[in-house]
């Protein structure tokens, strides 16, 4: 990974701005499954306060069941199939897709982005399933969030996001990650991962999350578990861009999906089944969490039995699905009417219509509550006498969801009774008008509760411009940061960085009993290059020598300028023998490869000095003065060696001798 967005600076953010988070009862749910004495029972009475989580959780527990058998049709059965860390996960992604569907970012498709990662969450459950690498519903909650860092950008930064998207709209992900890096001194690959790693979501998810996108620079071993997950989201996420293409583009797309798909064994007609299968659950998905799809995407087979019954290759449903999701019309304000009598409905749409505004209508109580949170209105206007939920019900249900709480309401009454009034005004109405209904005294009414929310949507601007103020500055402070963890010249951490990262590691191997070595780096006669060719050319050998030493690291390993030719790497994990092997590899690569600057061709080499942690060292500067001793041995040895004066169990103290004059191959292995 990248380096990681620490504790602090992901407080930063989460202060700075709406950094996406759960709400409602899904919060209570993450809450809940944290204690150690939970019992399924009480979690079972905490789901059922939310009938949307139960219909989602027992689909989901049936869709993962791996084992045939009878339906799942119980919230206590689900948990037993499912288990805590799905529930908790679930509940996670399906609160922020209802919270977080749409928003300010002009150029980020909304609905793309949750269709698609709504198909990348059953791929990976489908997938899962079949290749057996982890839980298939931890798995669909890993694809439904895997890429929840771009919802997080074009959230906290709407406008500057949105600028970023049409930069790149030409580009790949990797240069989207480059623009985002340039933008924001941090990508949304990074931003997930720390958001992932915050929810509480297991250090592989974090990993998969950064890494899925481009797989090959994984830290991972092949063929390992974690090299399974990682490989079953990339494909996953290959399906998810395969069904969003368009049907022109498809083919191209298919080629490369059936050579990835191979490596897991699944060929082309099992592939084929399977994107079959992942569409039609996407419809259904789709359907319950109102999301954007298009009808399934017919097999090969169905394909060319039904090619000349189709012209234009789209399912039929397809339109249909995208205008429910298509944005409302420029109108001043939406406004909900709940009224039993179509003959008010009628008057008051008229009215409503006439004054500009946009109108959706309901005769009942519990519908009107639904359309509501789906439409999101500005306004209300909500009989008092419904069938089922009554208008003061109806507002108090409403007062307690994040939309109902900032919507205008007024409640249509024929019974001016005060204390009946009274309770209405304490369950959240704003505001009421009699029965048989007026004209001039509605549009009154209309216009003050305009201004009221006029004012509402200036306080909301003035908060979104402290948002946004907060959310640069937390840009800026990263940018500073990565400036004064950066070593210029080469690009590479500076000594600083090092010297709060070894405190870092240090401790974290002793808590873990975990190895931990260091290499001391010194490039040779560097001082003799910058007095006989000048400094421009002893940058150019630095600039050379830095990347050498770079691209010969593991991804696990730190390295940092420490000095003027002096670099320290930090090789968490790894015993003594391990780094000896990986600063003779660094040493190879150094030597190998001449530095070409105004006009001359030089060859450089390093002096490696190497320690690890052992009981008789006090603290890591221990540690790096014995790697520093080390390099001071290679250098007395005759330079461009690798050298250590500790020995691993068993072994005498041993030094890695190369003669700087010869091909860069070691002579031999001398004792010192």
């Amino acid at each position: 990974m990248s380096p990681p967005i620490d504790i602090t600076q992901l407080q930063q953010l989460k202060a700075s701005g709406d950094l996406p988070s759960p709400k409602g009862s899904a919060l209570a749910i993450i809450r809940l499954t944290r204690k150690d004495d939970l019992s399924l029972a009480e979690l079972a009475r905490v789901i059922k306060t939310d009938p949307a989580f139960v219909g989602r959780l027992v689909k989901a527990a049936n869709g993962a069941a791996l084992l045939p058998g009878r339906p799942i049709v119980s919230v206590q059965d689900a948990l037993m199939v499912v288990g805590l860390p799905a529930v908790r996960n679930m509940a996670l992604g399906f609160s922020l897709l209802s919270n977080y569907r749409n928003g300010r970012c002009e150029h980020f498709d909304y609905d793309r982005y949750w269709s698609g990662a709504l198909l990348m969450a059953i791929s990976c459950q489908m997938l899962a399933k079949r290749l057996r690498c982890a839980s298939p519903d931890e798995m669909f909650c890993l694809g439904l969030l895997a890429r929840i860092g771009e919802l997080a950008m074009a959230t906290l930064f709407p406008s500057e996001y949105s600028e970023v998207l049409v930069e790149a709209r030409a580009s790949d992900v990797e240069g989207l990650v480059r623009l985002e890096r340039e933008a924001f001194a941090m990508s949304h690959r990074d931003l997930s991962a720390a958001m992932l790693g915050d929810w509480g979501m297991p250090k592989v998810f974090q990993e998969v999350a950064f890494h899925f996108e481009a797989p090959s620079g994984a830290p991972f071993e092949e063929h390992g578990r974690d090299a399974s997950v990682l490989e079953t989201a990339y494909i996953a996420s290959e399906i998810a861009q395969y069904c969003l293409a368009d049907p022109a583009a498809r083919p191209v797309l298919k080629e490369h999906l059936e050579r990835v798909a191979a490596k897991v064994g699944l060929d082309a007609a099992a592939l084929d089944t399977m994107i079959g299968e992942v569409t039609r659950a996407w419809v259904e998905w789709g359907k319950m969490l109102q999301v954007a799809t298009h009808a399934p995407i017919p097999s090969e087979q169905s394909r060319r039995a039904g090619a000349k019954g189709r012209s234009d290759g789209r399912g039929a449903g397809g339109e249909g699905g995208d205008a429910a999701m298509s944005p409302s019309s420029g109108v001043s304000m939406r406004v909900v009417v709940v009224e039993r009598s179509s003959e008010v409905r009628n008057a008051l749409r008229g009215v409503l219509e006439r004054a500009g505004h946009r109108v959706f209508e309901s005769d009942d109580g519990r519908h009107g509550l639904e359309l509501a949170l789906e439409v999101q209105p500005q306004m209300m206007l909500v009989d008092a006498q419904l069938p089922e939920l009554d208008g003061v019900a109806l507002t108090r249900a409403l007062r307690q969801t994040r939309i109902g709480r900032a919507i205008y309401i007024l409640l249509l009454t024929s019974v001016e009774d005060d204390e009946r009034l009274i309770e209405a005004f304490e369950n959240g109405v704003d505001d009421f008008i009699s029965k048989p209904i007026r004209s001039r005294v509605l549009a009154a009414r209309l216009r003050a509760g305009h201004r009221v929310i006029r004012l509402q949507q200036e306080i909301e601007r003035d908060r979104e411009e402290i948002r946004r103020f907060a959310a640069e500055l937390a840009v800026t402070n990263r940018r500073l940061q990565e400036v004064a963890l950066t070593d210029q010249l080469t690009g590479l951490r500076n000594r600083r960085y090092a010297i709060d990262r070894v405190g870092q590691e240090w401790a974290a191997s002793i808590r873990s009993r975990r190895p931990l070595s260091c290499m001391v780096i010194d490039l040779d006669s560097f001082k003799q290059i910058n007095d006989t060719h000048g400094h421009d050319v002893g940058d150019a050998v630095l600039k050379h020598a830095s990347a050498g030493i770079n691209a010969s690291l593991r991804s696990q390993d730190v390295v940092a300028r420490t000095g003027g030719d002096e670099f320290l790497v930090l090789c968490p994990d790894t015993d003594l023998q391990a780094a000896m092997r990986c600063a003779e590899r660094i040493r190879l690569a150094v030597h190998a490869n001449e530095v070409s600057v105004n006009g001359l061709r030089l060859r450089t080499s390093i002096s490696v000095g190497v320690a690890q942690r052992d009981s008789s060292m006090a603290d890591a500067d221990a540690m790096i003065k014995r790697a520093d001793q080390g390099a001071y041995v290679a250098k007395a040895q005759g330079r461009n060696q690798v050298a250590t004066v500790q020995h691993a169990p068993g072994a005498a103290p041993q030094l890695s001798v190369v003669d700087s004059a010869t091909d860069g191959t070691p002579k031999a292995q001398e004792q010192i």
